[in-house]
């Protein structure tokens, strides 16, 4: 059957597995569109903005495991888009992200949108590769899926030019194999057994897979056997936490409490973790959080098998064939008392269903939700990697469509929410089933300490520039505006009410909880 580079990349992409397009698509996509109309398998989501598109790949490629794709317009699109992209490279998600170009001969004529599409996609992508004919496009998304999926995995750019979509291609290709993650060295596992052996205090800093269930058990047996310590990072793709798993603490976000908690450890041990060091530089004090004569060594990368070297670190040391877990209990749920951030966290303990998917952008609101929610019934907690903000409305976007069984409980900062606010359409479009509470304490309140962090002096200007109540945002009006149900809370009774409801029914729902 003849069909075109665009239908012979959609179907090649189906056969490799990705079966949803997070598009927002222009022009030169159009042939794209009208293949994603043709083939069945491939699920299509309509994105009012590029950077929700992108989003909700990232979140996707998390609980999916595998890639879906996006589709955005030429470079502008993908400009839009960058932002949740570099999240994406932050977190090592898998994403196929199409942009198109315009046709090959037409980009000579240098027409209003044209740019440098590769050079804008390189910094945020693992692959980039530029089609050059209708019939090599097929191989071109076959080679996008692998380098993709390739471990630690993240995102391959394919840029579409027209002509190679509306051309006759050459059908579907077939998809290369995908590399095994390498093992991590015979050394590694040595140093690590010398360090554990020492008597001096070990940190296991665990990340990527390391940080999932099956990986923290295995570390919890080399912890009960050897005394170490267990932290992740304090960024993570993605943790499978809850009642009956191991639970971690992460590596606190500000300067001064991070170099605090790392102080006592003579050997930090990197599983899937990235080197333990500060967001941003400040004045008189140290990047690297780490002390200085600490031995810091990696025992597998992100790129490597982190299961495999935790198991033959278990063996090597003796682990027991299980580790206890700690006596925890599941929070009350509080009815009184002040709406702040300790009562937030004990009511999301409490309330968090089985199964649940929560997806957190908090920033300055949500830092000690973990402590109260060790114990909440079995879940799933992703989060905010490359600090780029926006993500947290796609991403939970994302993890529906992934996940449609699954209730996602999206925790957002009011601000923060403001940059990819639109995805709550697609929530609507799509009867996702996501509730979203907002924190609104109407700033930047993150920036608001950083000025004090730095050393800043600010005055009048300098705050308007970090409050958003001026006038005040009404989260309810541009929910239901969207065409999500929303509420206004402004007691913990309130909150308990109306999160207990909204957890109890499906499809969308916003909670404004008013902070401050």
């Amino acid at each position: 059957m003849a069909m075109n580079g665009a239908e012979s990349l959609v179907r090649t992409l189906v056969a490799g597995g990705v079966e949803v397009c997070f598009t927002n698509p222009g022009t030169s996509e159009m042939h794209f569109v009208a293949a994603l109309d043709r083939v069945e398998g491939m699920r299509a989501v309509l994105c009012l903005f590029e950077g929700g598109a992108t989003g909700a790949a990232d979140g996707y490629a998390r609980m999916a495991d595998k890639p879906a794709s996006t589709l955005l317009h030429l470079g502008p699109g993908l400009g839009n888009g960058i932002a949740n992209l570099h999240n994406a490279r932050r977190a090592r998600s898998p994403v196929v992200n199409i942009v198109g170009e315009h046709a090959t001969y037409h980009r000579t004529f240098d027409a209003p949108l044209t740019s440098d599409i590769e050079g804008l996609a390189g910094p945020v992508s693992a692959w980039v590769r530029t089609g050059l004919s209708a019939k090599a496009v097929a191989a071109d998304g076959a080679d996008a899926v692998v380098a993709a999926r390739t471990a630690p995995g993240g995102v391959a750019t394919l840029i579409l030019p027209a002509d190679t979509a509306w051309e006759e291609g050459s059908g579907i290709a077939p998809l290369p194999a995908i590399p095994e993650r390498p093992r991590a060295s015979d050394e590694a596992i040595a140093h690590a057994v010398a360090a554990l052996r020492s008597g001096e205090p070990v940190l296991l800093h665990l990340g990527d897979r390391a940080v999932r269930d099956e990986g923290r058990r295995i570390a919890a047996r080399i912890a009960e056997k050897t005394g170490a310590k267990l932290l992740a990072m304090t960024s993570n793709a993605r943790i499978d936490r809850g009642a009956g798993s191991v639970p971690i603490e992460r590596l606190p976000y500000p300067v001064d409490p991070a170099r605090e908690v790392l102080a006592p450890y003579k050997h930090v041990i990197l599983i899937g973790a990235t080197l333990p060091v500060a967001f941003f530089a400040y004045p008189g004090k140290p990047s690297a959080l780490a002390p200085p004569t600490c031995d810091v060594f990696a025992l597998a990368t992100p790129e490597q098998d982190q299961i495999d070297a935790l198991e033959r670190l278990a063996e090597a040391v003796g682990a027991p064939a299980d580790a206890p877990l700690p006596p925890l209990a599941r929070p009350d749920l509080p009815t009184a008392g002040p709406l702040d951030q300790d009562a937030i966290g004990r009511v999301l303990g409490a309330l968090i269903p089985e199964g649940a998917i929560i997806c957190d952008e908090s920033v300055t609101t949500g830092r000690n939700f973990f402590p109260a929610t060790h114990a909440a019934a079995p879940h799933t907690w992703l989060q905010l990697t490359g600090g780029s903000i926006g993500l947290g409305i796609p991403m939970a976007t994302g993890a529906a469509v992934a996940c449609p069984d699954r209730k996602v409980i999206s925790l957002q900062a009011d601000g923060s929410a403001l940059y990819t606010a639109q995805a709550l359409w697609t929530q609507a479009r799509e009867r996702l089933d996501v509730v979203t509470l907002i924190w609104a304490n109407r700033s930047y309140a993150i920036l608001r300490h950083e000025l004090t962090n730095v050393g800043a002096n600010p005055g009048r200007k300098a705050i308007d520039m970090l409050t958003l109540d001026d006038p005040p945002i009404d989260w309810v009006s541009l929910a239901r505006g969207y065409g999500v149900e929303a509420r206004r809370v402004e007691t913990l009774a309130q909150l308990v009410d109306t999160l207990t409801g909204a957890l109890a029914r499906r499809g969308p729902f916003l909670i404004e909880v008013a902070l401050g």
